[in-house]
Order: C-alpha cells, then structure tokens, then sequence
C-alpha cells in the first residue's frame, strides 16, 4: 500500500473531479495526495497512472501518490479537498480529525437536506469552505482554462486555499456568501435535469434558454430565502456553473434529464446524479413553506414518477400568467 508523501495538498476522493483537482494540484505542487476509497482502484491508478472509469484521456502525473490509508492520507495535512458524492460525506466526516480544514467539493445535500458544510460544523470542524463553479472534470483534468469560487466565513482559510489551488489555467475567486456559493452549486443540477428533459423531448433551443433563465430565477429566490446575498446567484458558483451544466455534453445531470424524457434510466456509470435527490428534499421543503419552486417541483414530480415530462411541461406553460420577476 502506497503512503502519502508529506507537505502537500490532499484530495479525498477519486472520481472524476477529484482526479481533476489532483491533476490540476500537480501543477503547481511537487506532491500531491490523491485517496481512493477501493483499494483496488487505488492499485489500479498506481499501476496505469490512469482513471479509466470516471477521468479518461487524463493521466495522473508522477507527483500525484495514490492511497487508500485514510488516516496516512490526512496525517501531515493541514486541509483537504473533500471530493465524495454528498451521499457519501458523513461518513467521510466521521472518519477525519476536526482539527484538519476542508474543502467541499460535493455539489449536492446530505441525507435529510442540509448543507453539507452546515453538517461539517455540526460535527465540530472549525475551518470549512466550499468549492464550486463551471468546472467540469473533463475539461479541467485536461487543463483548459476555467474559473470557480472558494467560500469561506474564515477569509484566511479561503485564501490559503485560493493561492494553493490557482493554476495557469484555473482561476479562483474567494467568497464570505457560504450558503449563497453552496445552494448555487446545488440549484443548478436541478435546473440542469429540467433542460435535459427539454433536450430528451427535443424542444430546442428556445426552450432551453427559458428553463434556464427562469430557473435562474428560481435559484434566486430560494438562495434569499436562505439568507444568502443576492448578486451570489450570478457569479461562477451560480450562472455560471447553470449555463455549463444544463448545456454541456459533460454533464450528467442534463443527460439524465434527457435519459428519462426517452424512457432510459438516468444513471450511467454508477454516477450520482445530484440533481435527482437535490429536487426531492427542496420539492418536500417549498411543500412545507408554501413557497413556489415550479421547476423544482416538475423535476421532482417526474423523477418520483408522479408525472411523465409531457405532463410536467404542460402544468408549467399552463401556470397563471403573471410579470416577469
């Protein structure tokens, strides 16, 4: 079994992004932990120095040491990239220090609904931030330019992991807006299946643009009610990340959307869709509050089965009229 090599970044995690971000780490780093919950994959990533299953065409530089010793991984660190589908992050949490600092890269809701850096903090971790933006590992493993956001209520902390992240082709904002940077993240995979089931039933472009723009909307006003800061919904962590992930062939919550509106199953892979579990617990929340989140709560419908696409698109074109607002 391989251990970690000291002093440098760790990313927990070995999917598709976080094998970008480790990629993307050794650029700037001469070393970098990359951990694999399977033991085989990490036997595998050593081996080929290759994540044929979820980062293909992409290889893993020499710097990058693969382990799959949670405790050596974070031993000598002082923060690592969470990089585990949100269903997973509990038990992640569970098995790490709270002294060490975190990064969460996860783009989804812990079991229940919370936010998963509120779920951090309830299990006692003192320096947590979020990562997010238009940054999918495909393209950023690959190194074309791209940008995202890190948030922080702890500015030193969001720096320290701002100039440990900034590459030649990756550019990173900081923000004190948590919950603003994180519900965007969130929002935009369910919008993005909403597009995809516009895609799937082939209602082109116009369409799009509408679900996109007035999912935006629908961001917003959740992201208010969350108590987050207004202008967050139009930075990277929310327009931007909607327009790459409800357009992108890379993204697999819009080809998800676009599976199920042609009857096929929506995972592929064994990749988490977000999307799907994001729209259930915010559909059972604005049931709760009487708040209106008509995409959301289509996405849902469907996705439970309630309602087929055909249906769902009807009940939103035959809402009460009303001012664009």
């Amino acid at each position: 079994m391989s251990r970690p090599r000291e002093g440098g970044p760790v990313v927990l995690g070995a999917g598709g992004w976080g094998s970008a971000l480790a990629v993307t780490l050794a650029q700037t780093h001469p070393a970098v932990t990359l951990w694999a919950r399977r033991e085989a994959l990490a036997d595998e990533l050593r081996r080929i120095r290759l994540n044929a299953a979820y980062l293909p065409g992409v290889a893993l530089p020499s710097q990058v040491n693969v382990t799959s010793d949670l405790a050596a991984a974070v031993a000598e660190a002082d923060f690592a990239f969470a990089v585990v589908p949100s269903v997973g992050m509990a038990d992640l949490l569970s098995a790490l220090p709270t002294s060490l600092g975190l990064v969460l890269c996860a783009k989804g809701l812990a079991p229940g609904g919370q936010r998963l850096s509120e779920l951090a903090a309830e299990r006692g971790f003192r320096q947590v931030a979020v990562l997010s933006g238009p940054n999918h590992a495909e393209e950023v493993g690959l190194g074309l330019p791209a940008a995202t956001v890190i948030a922080s209520r702890d500015e030193g902390f969001a720096h320290r992991v701002q100039q440990a992240l900034m590459t030649p082709s990756l550019r990173v904002y900081t923000s004190r807006d948590v919950a603003g940077v994180e519900l965007g993240g969130v929002l935009k995979n369910v919008v993005a299946v909403a597009a995809g089931l516009g895609d799937g039933l082939a209602l082109g472009d116009n369409a799009r643009a509408s679900v996109i723009t007035r999912g935006l909307r629908e961001m917003a006003r959740y992201l208010g009610a969350q108590g987050a800061q207004a202008d967050t919904v139009y930075g990277l962590s929310g327009l931007g990340d909607l327009v790459a992930t409800a357009t992108s062939r890379h993204s697999r919550n819009r080809a998800a959307g676009e599976a199920i509106a042609r009857g096929q199953a929506p995972e592929r892979g064994g990749q988490v869709v977000e999307g799907l579990r994001t729209a259930r617990f915010l559909a059972e929340w604005a049931e709760q509050h009487d708040f209106d989140l008509p995409i959301v709560q289509a996405v849902a419908a469907v996705s439970e089965g309630r309602l087929s696409p055909q249906d769902a698109l009807r009940n939103l074109m035959q809402r009460q009229p009303r001012a664009e607002g």
